[in-house]
């Protein structure tokens, strides 16, 4: 059976990668591993069977979820270095150089050598992505082949070895203990439900294929019996009525002398006339002086109300805050059914600010919401189609930049190829956003090409990290998983810390903070599962963005440090 599976590496490969999903998915109480903590404990499992896999699979993988990750974050990148986002970047950069002084101290203090320190600084301190940029860079420096190539089946040993339980106590202790180190978790929720309160409404968001049972747009017919149609009213007087009393209604259609009849400027409403009310659930089913009893007059809500992501691009709507956008004069028959930054869920509520690459969902009749849909930016209607001349040419001119080097005092430098994807995807993320007429990747296939490219990269990182893991763990010593897990809670203390001593982030923007500076998705998760709310996202995202090239080049810090 062993000489079939090491003839045949691309079964114990796939092998590998089902069954990292498989076991990623198990729940213990609240808590999963995840998929890429997983798939590395299975592959270095298997990897002791001495499985041989060609790096190019590797390098391919990981440029696939470099890019997808630089796309993804673009705009919030680009964005961060305005405004209020500087702040945040700064946080960022201040965190990976805490997450690098860390690991560089420990090594000087217990003598590991370079690659040890390289492997405890990507597994400890959630930095994955960095794996590229120090292979890249250690194999153009001036050293020994016998020496370099130590090195380079150290830093995936020593990195497995403190990876996972680096992740899973990150997330435990960000959404348990992190909260206790500034006021206690009922003081973060009550300043998360401050912060929604003074933000406005919110949605919970869904999983594909679920269908809430509380939509967050509905309508509703009524019949007129209200005094204050004792006049005939306009659809704007009604629409102004409702914004007297602070609620957001959008008049869609009429039943008049029993004709329907669609929303003009002239038409008018009086008692006795049938009349459709849209906006969100909560607005809605709370209705402060309704028109009259609800009715079921089926043929009057039979009508097609479109649900339309958009892709925000229009500098009059970027920077602008949700309450702004309401308010404007193509918005008034549309109703917004949830908004997302990077792919995750941001409350919807007037005072969150927008930013160009947010995707907002719009509800209404269809030829409002492609009126709304070209002010707004680009309307993303469902396709499985993806633009591959631009995710090719874009992983290519990524390489091209990444492979270009410049000698300093004589040593060849260069970003490296994994780097220059990641470069390339910020770039061209950012312009998708500005110009989303091209370049489109599909919600789906970008998933797959972060999650299928990470997790293949850590397939077989594990399985020739496995052959090597006992010979690196015998080097560094057993205690390097301890140290690991050690050097993890430090500089997650130390950033709390700063994040909220010295930058004087609330406490929820601290969690989101620090999760986003760790590039820790599985954390963030985590803290949204203990204060059931979604505005820790609004800091994670930046920090997030902001930390893929910060968390990145900090690991240089080690190598140039660490002899």
């Amino acid at each position: 059976m062993l000489p079939f599976l090491q003839s045949h590496p691309l079964i114990p490969l796939f092998l590998t990668l089902g069954l990292g999903f498989l076991l990623g998915k198990v729940r213990f109480g609240s808590f999963s591993l995840g998929s890429v903590a997983a798939t590395l404990i299975v592959g270095v499992i298997i990897g002791q069977l001495d499985i041989v896999i060609p790096d190019m699979v590797k390098t391919v993988f990981f440029l696939f979820f470099l890019f997808s990750v630089g796309y993804g974050v673009g705009p919030q990148f680009f964005r961060a270095f305005k405004g209020n986002g500087v702040k945040i970047v700064a946080f960022a950069a201040v965190a990976a150089l805490v997450s690098a002084g860390v690991v560089v101290g420990a090594a000087e203090i217990l003598g590991y050598s370079k690659g040890v320190a390289a492997g405890l600084f990507a597994g400890s301190q959630n930095a994955s992505a960095s794996l590229g940029l120090m292979t890249d860079t250690l194999k153009e420096m001036p050293m020994e082949d016998s020496v370099k190539d130590h090195i380079l089946k150290l830093i995936p040993a020593c990195y497995a070895a403190t990876y996972v339980l680096g992740t899973v106590f990150t997330a435990w202790f960000l959404s348990s203990m992190a909260p206790k180190m500034i006021g206690g978790l009922k003081k973060v929720q009550a300043d998360v439900a401050a912060m929604e309160q003074k933000l406005e409404g919110s949605d919970t968001p869904l999983g594909p294929g679920m269908i809430p049972a509380r939509r967050p747009v509905v309508y509703r017919a009524y019949e007129i019996t209200d005094t204050f149609f004792d006049t005939p009213r306009s659809p704007e007087e009604i629409r102004e009525h409702y914004k007297s009393m602070n609620v957001r209604v959008v008049f869609v259609r009429a039943r008049i002398n029993d004709v329907i009849t669609d929303p003009s400027p002239d038409v008018r409403l009086s008692k006795g006339d049938h009349i459709v009310l849209g906006g969100r659930s909560q607005e809605i089913s709370a209705l402060p002086s309704p028109p009259g009893p609800e009715v079921a007059d089926q043929e009057l809500l039979n009508f097609g109300a479109e649900r339309t992501p958009v892709t925000i691009s229009s500098k009059n709507v970027d920077g602008i805050t949700l309450g702004q956008l309401r308010s404007q004069e193509y918005m008034d028959r549309i109703a917004i059914a949830s908004l997302k930054r990077n792919g995750l869920s941001l409350p919807v509520k007037n005072n969150t600010e927008l930013s160009g690459g947010d995707v907002i969902t719009l509800v209404g009749w269809p030829c409002d919401v492609a009126a709304a849909a070209n002010k707004i930016g680009y309307a993303d209607r469902d396709t499985n189609v993806t633009d591959m001349v631009f995710v090719g040419l874009g992983i290519a001119l990524g390489c091209i930049v990444g492979a270009l080097s410049i000698k300093i005092n004589g040593i060849p430098m260069a970003l490296g190829v994994s780097v220059g994807a990641l470069f390339s995807g910020l770039v061209l993320g950012w312009l998708r956003s500005k110009r989303p007429s091209f370049g489109h990747i599909p919600s789906s296939a970008l998933w797959i090409m972060n999650n299928l490219g990470v997790n293949m990269f850590i397939s077989v990182l594990g399985l020739s990290a496995g052959s090597a893991l006992m010979a690196g763990l015998h080097e560094a010593g057993i205690a390097i998983v301890g140290i690991g897990l050690l050097l993890t809670l430090i500089s997650i203390v130390i950033n709390v810390f700063i994040a909220h001593k010295i930058f004087r982030f609330s406490t929820p923007e601290v969690l989101g903070c620090v999760a986003g500076s760790r590039c820790s998705v599985a954390s963030i998760g985590a803290i949204q599962n203990a204060l059931g709310s979604d505005v820790p996202n609004l800091s994670f995202t930046i920090t997030y963005a902001v930390a893929n090239i910060t968390l990145v080049f900090s690991s240089l810090i080690v190598l140039f440090l660490i002899n």
